[in-house]
C-alpha cells in the first residue's frame, strides 16, 4: 500500500510554488499519492499568529525576497518575486482545484495547481480572473465549464473549509505543509526530511 501525503497549500504561495514540482518528483520516485488540500490560509494565520504579508516588518518582507530570489536561483525556476498580482484573491482557484479532484481525480488537480502557481510566479496572470482560471482549466485537459460551475457551489466551498479545519487540526500554521503517517513537515525547504521519511517505509 503506498504512503499518502497530505498536501495543505495554497495557490498564492510562493513557497509552495518552489516545491510543487519536486514534491511530485518525490511522490513519484516512492510511490507515494500525494493528495492536495487547499486551505484558507488567512483564516489559518488569524488563528495561529501569522501575519499577512502586507502586515510584516520592512525587514521582514525584504529578507523574504532575498530568499525567494535565492531559492528561485538555485532550483533553476523562473520566478518574478515581485508579481503583477500579487497578492491576490485565492479562493475561486482553490475551489477550482477542489472541483478538478472532485472531477478528474488527485494527479489532474494536481497540475493544475502547478499550472496556477506558474501563472502567478511566472506568468504574470491574474488568478483571481474566472477567464485566466477557465483557460488553465483547458491547458490541463478538463472541460472548463463545468469544473469553473463546480467551484463556484457549496461543494466546493465546504470541502474548502473542511480542508481548512483539517489543516488546523493538523497544527498547519504556513505553507506548504506536508503530513506523512502524521508527521508534519513545513516549507519547501523540509522536502528533504520528507524524502528521508519516505525512505524509511
Amino acid at each position: 500500500m503506498s504512503k499518502v501525503i497530505q498536501y495543505f497549500f495554497a495557490p498564492q504561495s510562493p513557497w509552495t510554488y518552489l516545491g510543487h514540482d519536486r514534491l511530485l518528483t518525490l511522490a513519484r520516485q516512492y510511490g507515494a499519492q500525494v493528495e492536495p488540500r487547499p486551505f484558507d490560509l488567512a483564516r489559518v494565520f488569524g488563528l495561529t499568529g501569522g501575519l499577512p504579508l502586507a502586515k510584516r516588518p520592512p525587514e521582514r518582507q525584504a529578507y523574504r525576497l532575498q530568499e525567494l530570489r535565492r531559492w528561485s536561483d538555485f532550483l533553476g525556476l523562473r520566478m518574478n518575486v515581485e508579481p503583477k498580482f500579487f497578492p491576490v484573491a485565492p479562493e475561486l482557484a482553490s475551489r477550482l482545484i477542489i472541483a478538478a479532484r472532485d472531477a478528474a481525480g488527485a494527479d489532474t488537480a494536481l497540475a493544475l495547481a502547478g499550472a496556477i502557481m506558474r501563472a502567478v510566479w511566472a506568468e504574470e496572470k491574474n488568478i483571481a480572473d474566472p477567464a485566466t482560471l477557465s483557460q488553465l482549466a483547458v491547458e490541463s485537459g478538463l472541460d472548463a465549464p463545468a469544473v469553473m460551475q463546480a467551484a463556484q457551489q457549496p461543494k466546493a466551498e465546504e470541502q474548502y473549509q473542511r480542508n481548512t479545519d483539517d489543516a488546523l487540526a493538523a497544527g498547519v500554521f504556513g505553507v506548504p505543509w506536508y503530513v506523512v503517517d502524521g508527521q508534519g513537515f513545513w516549507g519547501q525547504d523540509r522536502l528533504d526530511f520528507v524524502e528521508r521519511h519516505l525512505q524509511q517505509r
